[in-house]
């Protein structure tokens, strides 16, 4: 049996075992927002340390950043704070910085990639959970936290246990108005949020092989949602045409060399698994979330489960989220009256993204009394939006077309529920509270999905559609 990908890329960063039994690995790029750096920039300080590796390190803002409003000083001063801090750090520390007067500011995890700078075989780390995203190059990526950012900063490494490998192989093709988004929500579904604790998810098949990469993104970066710390797809075709020609991606001969060693740490047909998970892409329909995880989501064709009909390890989270939500056991998901619709977030932010909401919303107008957003994931996604006139497309229908950031998904910002709104979303959270409001409440589900409910003003099947 061959090696599969993560432990290929594992053993070439392999620094060294610790004695609790972790691996020292070393970190090929690590990405840095103004969220969760500030405190770790704080501590080498304060023990005379300083950025071991800064070529290795890149900045950007998005969790903080108005998307409306983005004149400095921000109105928030909490929000300036961070803001400021960032821009201390990185200039202290010669670290590359895309702040907002840069044409490269934007979504941590859409900025990467467009730049190049994500490339197979890579070992990535972020203080954000959906580092993961970026395992859809054939890196391994992962969310850290604030003294995990203080070790990369000073030693360029991180403690670190190795996962075991699942292999989830996803059969057939799409169905059309059937996206990655529904592909992920139908995984999470049926495996659990914690099913993958102590796994890398390796995603794999036909389906993934005919999704480019954005969708590839898309799926990676809700692994974490089903509890694995990373998911990755091994580079093919596809990963090296989208990374030719980027800033930071190898040119000229050094470029083909690189394909020939990203071919090589491709998992091998023959490749051992810990587990194998094995999804009929052909058999899924739109998927919408009724609860309060990823988790709990069905078929926009379903009604919602009930409690009896439940494993009893999962009634307590439904009871919770029914009470929450405000639904009943055994009704219809399609049909629910939604208040806002956001299309947006790391997970779906970007130009194939707004493409197909675009499609769906041309010639509709939002249904009265729905707050609609667009909120590209990068300046670059927006740039490219304008030259495609897909900005006009979502003015004309009643959206509101906002700056680069992450907005309304973690509502770390202006952008925020208000009391009990219940929002269509195409982010990646659903959790209480999430969205800005302790009240407000979330349906998860692809771009497509929500322009389609935005414009009907209710949860309904894209495909019924003429658009679709």
């Amino acid at each position: 049996m061959s090696q599969n990908l993560l432990n290929k890329v594992w053993d070439l960063h392999t620094v060294g075992r610790l004695p609790s039994g972790q691996d020292q690995l070393f970190i090929g790029l690590h990405l840095i927002h103004e969220v969760t750096s500030p405190q770790a920039f704080q501590m080498i300080e304060e023990r005379g340390l300083s950025v071991m590796y800064p070529e290795r390190t890149i900045a950007t803002v998005d969790h903080i950043v108005p998307t409306e409003d983005q004149a400095r000083p921000f109105k928030d001063d909490l929000a300036e704070q961070m803001m400021k801090a960032l821009e201390e750090n990185t200039k202290n520390h010669g670290i590359r910085f895309y702040d907002l007067g840069t044409e490269h500011q934007g979504i941590v995890h859409v900025v990467g990639p467009e730049l190049g700078a994500t490339q197979p075989g890579m070992t990535i780390a972020c203080g954000d959970s959906h580092t993961s995203t970026h395992g859809a190059f054939g890196a391994i990526a992962f969310g850290i936290g604030t003294s995990q950012i203080r070790d990369v900063l000073a030693t360029q490494c991180l403690a670190i246990a190795r996962p075991k490998v699942r292999r989830i192989q996803v059969n057939g093709q799409l169905p059309p108005g059937v996206f990655a988004k529904d592909i992920i929500l139908r995984i999470i579904a049926d495996l659990g949020v914690k099913g993958g604790i102590g796994y890398a998810y390796e995603y794999g098949g036909p389906a993934i092989d005919a999704l480019s990469m954005e969708g590839r993104m898309t799926i990676c970066n809700m692994s974490i949602e089903g509890g694995a710390r990373v998911g990755y797809v091994n580079p093919d075709e596809t990963t090296f045409e989208y990374i030719k020609g980027r800033t930071f991606a190898p040119k000229g001969d050094a470029f083909d060399r690189a394909v020939s060693w990203w071919r090589e740490i491709a998992s091998g047909p023959d490749a051992e698994y810990d587990d194998v998970y094995e999804l009929d892409a052909s058999t899924l329909d739109p998927m919408v979330t009724w609860g309060i995880n990823p988790g709990q989501a069905i078929s926009v064709r379903e009604s919602m489960p009930t409690l009896d009909g439940m494993d009893p390890g999962a009634r307590e989270v439904a009871a919770s989220a029914y009470d929450h939500m405000g639904f009943e056991e055994g009704e219809p998901i399609e049909g629910t009256p939604i208040d806002v619709a956001f299309i947006g977030s790391c997970t779906n932010s970007r130009i194939s993204d707004l493409r197909e909401a675009a499609r769906v919303v041309e010639g509709n107008k939002v249904q009265s009394g729905v707050r609609a957003f667009v909120v590209p994931g990068s300046k670059q996604v927006a740039q490219q939006a304008v030259k495609e006139g897909l900005p006009q497309i979502f003015e004309a229908a009643g959206f509101q077309w906002r700056g680069a950031g992450c907005s309304m998904c973690l509502a770390m910002n202006p952008d925020k529920l208000q009391g009990r709104e219940l929002c269509a979303s195409s982010s990646n959270r659903n959790f209480i509270g999430r969205q800005g409001s302790p009240t407000g409440r979330t349906l998860l589900m692809s771009p497509a999905m929500v322009a389609a409910a935005a414009v009907n003003g209710k949860v309904v099947d894209v495909r019924s559609l003429a658009t679709a």
